[in-house]
């Protein structure tokens, strides 16, 4: 946590969205009559393709760092909580905050809440401290930093890609594919145009085989549409809200 008006005044849900699926191999199918360099020529000669690859390697390491400062932050929550200071209000009500920001919405200046707003303060401040010493231990904040970078390269490939000329049909699959994995809500989904981009994607798929025996089309494409991992769904959330788990 950089300063003490974060977000933690709201239950705490990492990146929008972190594309599922592992790094794929481009080895896909290969005739017996060609050798495994001219199998990997043909896959360097489309720069789409080129690409694409680097797209998966980014999304691989995206999901790596993000389950692992999901994990991290987990850790810090059970084990010293979440920045907050606990308030008794007029009518005798208990509030616990999480941020400056709110201590000072909720406690005017009113001279009666002086004392308690920097009893709440100073009580913060001391926890805020001991979230810090503990994130720099086990590098929670240094993991999602790295996790925010790897999806910020991701996305700059997928738009590398998108203006990247395809000189195959590979180079074509691929580009369908990362569609689906970035802008594709959930597993087979048959809101459009979803179901018509997978369709695509294996009629590329089946003609290239067909018509370009020689070309080589990523392992994950080639399984059936039902089978292939998109990305879209979010990872598990975690969020804490007055001290307790959710």
């Amino acid at each position: 946590m950089a300063d003490s008006d974060n977000n933690m005044t709201l239950p705490f849900v990492t990146r929008r969205r972190v594309l599922a699926g592992t790094a794929i191999a481009m080895a896909g199918w290969q005739p017996k009559a060609f050798a495994r360099n001219d199998l990997e020529k043909d896959q360097a000669a489309d720069p789409a393709v080129a690409v694409w690859r680097k797209f998966q390697a980014a999304l691989e390491q995206t999901e790596r760092l993000c389950l692992q400062q999901q994990r991290l932050e987990r850790k810090l929550a059970e084990t010293v909580g979440f920045p907050c200071a606990t308030i008794r209000l007029r009518d005798g009500e208990s509030v616990t905050l999480h941020s400056l920001r709110a201590l000072q919405e909720v406690l005017d200046l009113d001279p009666e809440d002086a004392a308690m707003r920097a009893k709440a303060e100073a009580d913060f401040a001391d926890h805020q401290m001991r979230w810090d010493a503990a994130d720099k231990e086990i590098g929670y904040s240094a993991t999602l930093r790295a996790e925010r970078n790897a999806a910020d390269r991701a996305e700059h490939l997928l738009e590398t890609l998108s203006k990247t000329p395809a000189a195959s049909l590979a180079g074509v699959a691929a580009k369908l594919d990362a569609a689906l994995r970035e802008g594709e809500v959930s597993e087979a989904s048959d809101e459009f145009p979803w179901p018509q981009i997978r369709s695509a994607l294996d009629d590329v798929i089946r003609i290239g085989q067909r018509l370009v025996p020689e070309q080589v089309f990523p392992n994950d494409m080639l399984r059936p549409a039902a089978l292939r991992k998109r990305g879209g769904d979010s990872l598990p959330v975690w969020f804490e809200v007055n001290g307790g788990a959710a």
